[in-house]
């Protein structure tokens, strides 16, 4: 049966997502200084609630505020008081005002949190992230009693976000954060239960899902993001990744995200880090050229059944329908269009043909300066300021409901960086 992106999918527990177009989880930095649900996100995510996606996804909700992907993370380390629970629930009800589902990305950064936000964060081992520039601090090995309090604590945010109206979870073991740090021999060098054999490097992961379950029930939508492979020389590859899949589908996940990379090696942005990217055990085809993971979630379908979602770099409505119609892909995740064209779905499955490529337009150093880039330093820069455009977009669609595509790289870098650092000196007051 030819599938199409307007055709609904009912997950393993039950739950129907009433078409295959998700919006990826990207981050909104709109919460408060203390980490609560505003306004803006409200009015950013009734944007995307009128946008034709099935599914929307919400950006980094952390389970400890001392572990904040970025300034103005939505953070949920404690039971909900009345304001916070309130806050959630006023969130999750205009989310999903046009009938779809808006499931909560619950995370930690582990190393990957900056130094001014903690110069010494938590990780699975006292390894720094391997970045110039000096913007992630020295990381502590965490101790057997606090890995056991972080299951605990994913646990505890998702029955939170349940019982605000949230229509179901998303892991966050992608990315270079903390449970993605624990997968990869190259971050996790332990020598107990939690390290060594991939078993061991998963337990973490697997014990976090298990919490989960218990706590929501079986009709609850649990997914979990996960990286294809880290893409770096001793990392977390492919093999790995396609047994964590096969161990996830027996713990009764519902959806899993495939994606890949790291700060270090940024191949969900769809750019080449500071080393070589590490060649993966997976056939190539034409369909790569336009999503980065779909080949990797092709190479998995002869193992497993359990749902599949693909994001990064579909832009093509063929390429999106080839991933559905070949078995790569359940669910197709958008990203970065979504920051400027919030009804990106709804325009796919009207009859748009390609969405806008606004990456091919930006760059931070204009071109008779593009040499600079070659200098490490200026080349990890200028990557992290291109996504701030992103960030900039997102946070003027949540502030005044309008994008603003012509603004620079470079403005939006500045806008950025002085907002984050604000949300800092407010936290600390």
């Amino acid at each position: 049966m030819t599938l199409s992106l307007s055709d609904p999918i009912t997950l393993p527990c039950g739950a129907l997502i009433p078409n295959r177009l998700a919006k990826a989880a990207m981050t909104e930095g709109l919460a408060t200084p203390d980490g609560v649900p505003t306004p803006e996100l409200e009015r950013l995510y009734g944007l995307w609630s009128d946008g034709g996606a099935g599914m929307l996804l919400s950006g980094n909700i952390q389970i400890d505020r001392d572990h904040l992907e970025r300034p103005g993370n939505v953070v949920i380390d404690r039971e909900p008081d009345a304001a916070m629970h309130a806050a959630l629930s006023s969130w999750a009800k205009v989310a999903t005002r046009n009938g779809n589902h808006f499931w909560a990305q619950i995370s930690h950064a582990g190393r990957q949190t900056m130094k001014m936000i903690n110069p010494h964060p938590k990780a699975p081992s006292p390894l720094k992230l391997g970045l110039p520039g000096g913007q992630f601090g020295e990381p502590v090995a965490l101790e057997k009693d606090e890995i056991v309090e972080i299951v605990r604590r994913f646990a505890q945010c998702a029955v939170a976000v349940q019982a605000a109206g949230f229509t179901g979870v998303q892991v966050h073991a992608a990315h270079g954060y903390l449970l993605s740090q624990f997968l990869s021999p190259r971050s996790n060098q332990r020598s107990d239960e939690y390290g060594g054999s991939l078993e061991n490097r998963a337990r973490l992961l697997m014990d976090t899902v298990a919490a989960i379950r218990t706590a929501v029930g079986r009709e609850f939508p649990i997914s979990v993001k996960l990286n294809s492979a880290d893409f770096q020389k001793g990392g977390f590859d492919f093999a790995d990744s396609l047994q964590v899949v096969e161990w996830l589908e027996k713990a009764g996940v519902d959806l899993i995200e495939i994606s890949g990379g790291t700060y270090e090696q940024p191949k969900l942005l769809g750019v080449q880090g500071l080393e070589a990217e590490e060649p993966q055990a997976v056939a190539q085809s034409t369909q790569q050229r336009e999503a980065y993971f779909v080949d990797f979630a092709l190479a998995m379908r002869d193992k497993v059944s359990v749902p599949l979602m693909v994001t990064g770099g579909f832009r093509q409505k063929q390429a999106m329908q080839q991933a559905l119609s070949s078995g790569a892909a359940d669910v197709i995740g958008l990203g970065r269009p979504m920051c400027v064209m919030t009804d990106a779905p709804a325009q796919l499955l009207a009859g748009l043909g390609e969405l806008p490529r606004y990456e091919q337009q930006l760059a931070l150093f204009p071109e008779w300066l593009a040499f600079l880039s070659k200098i490490n330093a200026l080349k990890v820069m200028a990557t992290f300021a291109v996504q701030y455009w992103y960030y900039a977009q997102i946070d003027r669609l949540g502030r005044t409901g309008k994008a603003e595509p012509a603004l620079s790289v470079f403005q939006a870098s500045k806008d950025v960086t002085a907002l984050q650092k604000e949300l800092v000196k407010a936290r600390s007051r």
